[in-house]
C-alpha cells in the first residue's frame, strides 16, 4: 500500500555529495580505487586540545540535558569571537548554539518566513537554502553567481529583486560552491535597500569565514545599522574539522534567539553538552593547529587549480576562500551531471555537478580540495584521461 505522505515534503530537496559518496562507496567495495573530491570536510584530525576538552567534559558530568540555546560558557565564548572578529557588540542573549549549522537555517526560515514570502538566495549555493525556502511555501529568487563576477552577486540585478515581498536575504561567503568572497559594494547594494526596512532579515552563513586567502572577512553585520537585521551563522565544522561533532551557531536579535531556541526545545531539546565544552576549547585554546590547516589549503588550491586548467577543454579560476573549486566544462556540450558521472565511472574520482548547487551550476563541476596533495595530483592525471573519452 502507497502511503499518502505530507506534501511539503515534495518540495524538500537533498545534498548531492552524500548520494555521490554512497555511489562512491559502492564502487569501493567493489574493489575501485576512488579519489574523494566531493564531501565539503576537511581532511585532518580536530585538534588534540578540542578533544580532550570533550574528554575532561564527559567526565565532570557534561552528559545531561543543558539549556536550549547553549551552555553559559559557549555562548559567553561564541559572543566575545564574534565581537573581535567582526567587529560588532555581541551579547551572550544573542547568541543560540545548535547541534550543526543547518539547524539555524531551518530555524531561521521557520521563524521569519510565510508561505509566500520571497527569499533572495545564492545559485549556485549549498542546497539547502532553496529546500528550506521550499519547503516552509515560500518563493526562492536565485542570486546568479556568475563566472564573470568572480562568482559574487551582481549588484543592480540584486537590487532590482529585491521587493516589497522579500523577508529574508540569504548570504554565503566565502562561498560554497564556487570558492567567491562578497566584497563591500556586494554587501553595501543590499544593506542600502534594506536599512529602512522592519520586515527583511539577513541570514549570512559565514562558516568558511576563516578560509580566506586573499584579504579578510567581511560580514555584512559589521556595516552600520545592519546588526539587528542580520542572523550571522557560523560553526566549528570547517575551521576547527569538527564535522562528527555537530556543532554549530548564530548570533541575532535577542527576541529572534528566543524564537529559535523556542524551536531547539520543540526539536532537538539541547546540543550536546560535552561537544559544547569542547567548542569552548576550540574558541579559547592555542588556534595554531586551524591556522596550519588554512595553510595546507592554501598549499592545495595551488596543486588542483595549475592542475585543471592543465587538462585541454577545463578553465578553472582560482577559489578566493573556502576549500573548493568550480571549474568550467562547458567546451564539451555535455551535461555538467553526465560529465561527473562519466569522471566517477571512468576515472575513478568523485566529483559534483555543478547543477547540485542550482540551475546556474550547469556547465560546472564542483571539486573538494580537502585531501592529500598526492591524492589531487592522481585526481587530475586521472581526469585529464578521461576527458580525452568524451
Amino acid at each position: 500500500m502507497t502511503q499518502a505522505f505530507a506534501k511539503r515534503m515534495d518540495g524538500l530537496g537533498t545534498e548531492t555529495a552524500f548520494e555521490v559518496l554512497a555511489k562512491a562507496k559502492a564502487l569501493e567495495k567493489q574493489g575501485r580505487d576512488i579519489v574523494h573530491l566531493e564531501i565539503g570536510e576537511p581532511d585532518f584530525d580536530t585538534p588534540n586540545n578540542i578533544k580532550e576538552a570533550a574528554v575532561k567534559a564527559m567526565k565532570a558530568g557534561y552528559t545531561h540535558y543543558v539549556p536550549a540555546a547553549g551552555i553559559p560558557e559557549l555562548r559567553t565564548g561564541i559572543a566575545e569571537y564574534l565581537s573581535k572578529s567582526r567587529g560588532i557588540n555581541v551579547d551572550p542573549d544573542q547568541v543560540v548554539v545548535t547541534p550543526g549549522a543547518k539547524p539555524i537555517i531551518f530555524f531561521s526560515i521557520l521563524a521569519c518566513v510565510e508561505p509566500g514570502d520571497e527569499v533572495l538566495y545564492p545559485n549556485p549555493g549549498f542546497p539547502i537554502y532553496e529546500s528550506m525556502v521550499n519547503f516552509v511555501g515560500a518563493k526562492p529568487v536565485p542570486m546568479p553567481l556568475k563566472e564573470e563576477n568572480d562568482f559574487a552577486i551582481d549588484n543592480d540585478d540584486t537590487a532590482n529583486k529585491i521587493t516589497k515581498k522579500t523577508k529574508m536575504i540569504i548570504l554565503n561567503s566565502p562561498e560554497n560552491p564556487t570558492g567567491g568572497v562578497l566584497t563591500k559594494d556586494n554587501l553595501e547594494v543590499i544593506a542600502d535597500r534594506i536599512r529602512h526596512r522592519n520586515d527583511v532579515f539577513v541570514l549570512t552563513d559565514e562558516v568558511y569565514s576563516q578560509i580566506i586567502y586573499e584579504g579578510k572577512h567581511l560580514s555584512i553585520a559589521s556595516l552600520s545599522d545592519m546588526k539587528d537585521k542580520t542572523i550571522l551563522l557560523d560553526g566549528f565544522s570547517k575551521t576547527y574539522a569538527m564535522t562528527g561533532w555537530r556543532l554549530g551557531y548564530a548570533a541575532m536579535r535577542k527576541d529572534l534567539a528566543q524564537k529559535v531556541a523556542q524551536l531547539m526545545i520543540n526539536s532537538n531539546s539541547c546540543t550536546c553538552a560535552f561537544t559544547q565544552m569542547a567548542g569552548v576549547e576550540a574558541l579559547r585554546g592555542p588556534q595554531g593547529e586551524a591556522q596550519k590547516f588554512v595553510e595546507e589549503f592554501r598549499r592545495r588550491r595551488e596543486v588542483i587549480v595549475e592542475g585543471l586548467n592543465k587538462i585541454k577543454g577545463i578553465t578553472c579560476k582560482k577559489p578566493r576562500g573556502a576549500f573548493y573549486v568550480f571549474p568550467n566544462v562547458k567546451s564539451f556540450g555535455i551535461e555538467a551531471k553526465k560529465i561527473a558521472d562519466h569522471i566517477l565511472q571512468d576515472a575513478g574520482v568523485a566529483v559534483l555537478s555543478g547543477t547540485a548547487f542550482g540551475s546556474y551550476g550547469e556547465g560546472y563541476l564542483r571539486l573538494s580540495f580537502a585531501n592529500s596533495v598526492e591524492n589531487i595530483k592522481k585526481a587530475m592525471e586521472r581526469i585529464s584521461e578521461s576527458m580525452k573519452k568524451l
